[in-house]
């Protein structure tokens, strides 16, 4: 979007994710597949040249349980709240954000830079739909049950690494050394 086009009384747009764009997002983000990817802006001009935006990404994913590792399909809905400036203001605006975090007051990120005059609606759609992409999807119900438990503590995967140990351990110095040739 061409910052110079957008009027002052602000602008209203929507992305809908074509199929060669939605494969390189799925290819990106790691996922089976994404099904569709619709996102809506309003931009409006700030003093100073910067610009605010707001909207939302919708979207509809395919990934794989992490339980069950059944193929899913996942509902995305990420809102947008955004501040671009032009590139000379980051710096001072990023100094006026305060880093300590013991702080209890919530402050805002630094604008984004405007880039060349423009701002990239589809990269900024695609960032949000990343975050909102759940990491560890399950399958509605599925619960991960860890493995049961031997009931002897001598039966484990284990114990037959730790039956050779001790024995190595009850042969002298000696002949340990003879046996595997190092004397």
């Amino acid at each position: 979007m061409i910052v110079a086009q957008i009027p002052d009384a602000g602008l209203h747009r929507e992305i809908e994710a074509d199929l060669a764009a939605r494969d390189a997002m799925a290819v990106l983000a790691g996922l089976r597949e994404v099904v569709s990817a619709h996102a809506s802006f309003d931009l409006v001009q700030k003093r100073d040249g910067k610009v605010h935006v707001e909207g939302r990404v919708r979207a509809r994913i395919g990934q794989t349980c992490v339980v069950t590792l059944d193929p899913i399909e996942t509902e995305i809905d990420e809102p947008i709240d955004q501040m671009f400036a032009p590139p000379e203001q980051i710096p001072e605006l990023a100094d006026l954000v305060e880093d300590d975090p013991n702080s209890q007051v919530e402050t805002a990120d630094p604008p984004e830079p405007i880039v060349n005059g423009q701002i990239d609606l589809g990269r900024l759609a695609a960032d949000a739909l990343f975050l909102g992409i759940d990491p560890y999807p399950r399958k509605p119900g599925a619960v991960f049950a860890p493995p049961a438990e031997a009931e002897d503590p001598k039966d484990h995967p284990f114990a037959a690494l730790k039956a050779l140990k001790s024995a190595d351990a009850a042969t002298p110095v000696g002949a340990r050394a003879k046996k595997t040739g190092e004397d």
